[in-house]
């Protein structure tokens, strides 16, 4: 995984932001990733007992990109981290829910479309307002960028998926996270 799936889907990934490939290379590239990950998967559960945090991943509310949000799932579950993939178009109220039923530590949203971006905040205050402020939260995607995460009051933003790794590992380190 750590030689091989991932390197070829950051590269993917860094010739879509060049334009050296487009929608269709990179969801060929995702689905080949998500079918390594189907056969090692066994592989990764016996390899990583122990969970490096708990992470619930969403793209937020009327927003209906994935693959960002995949890669960063790929990297994470790579790197040991246990998922809940919320899928598309999340409302605030299932990032939160979900957060608490999975004893999550960090909520990452995704968003492509400006429109979709102050779905992020909602989720933030939601999360604030519900008490659960040990739960962090990560933001990215094309548009994101980090004075709007330090305007909406993310805990990090990642600009990509290996950040968003070494980023959610950084937290968890300092103890940020319960």
């Amino acid at each position: 995984i750590q030689q091989g799936l991932i390197p070829g889907m950051l590269e993917a990934s860094q010739k879509f932001r060049k334009g050296d490939f487009f929608i269709p290379e990179m969801l060929m590239a995702s689905r080949a990733v998500k079918v390594g990950l189907q056969v090692l998967r066994p592989f990764m559960n016996e390899e990583h007992k122990q969970v490096v945090g708990r992470v619930v991943i969403g793209t937020v509310k009327f927003d209906l990109h994935d693959v960002g949000k995949n890669l960063v799932i790929i990297v994470l579950e790579g790197s040991g981290f246990e998922i809940t993939d919320l899928g598309v178009d999340v409302s605030p109220e299932k990032f939160v829910r979900a957060a608490e039923k999975q004893n999550a530590q960090i909520i990452a949203m995704s968003s492509l479309l400006t429109s979709t971006m102050p779905w992020m905040k909602s989720t933030i205050q939601l999360l604030h307002s519900s008490g659960l402020h040990q739960v962090k939260t990560l933001v990215g995607g094309a548009p994101v960028t980090q004075s709007f995460a330090e305007e909406i009051g993310a805990d990090g933003f990642a600009p990509d998926a290996g950040a968003a790794v070494k980023l959610a590992k950084e937290i968890l380190r300092r103890g940020s996270a319960v």
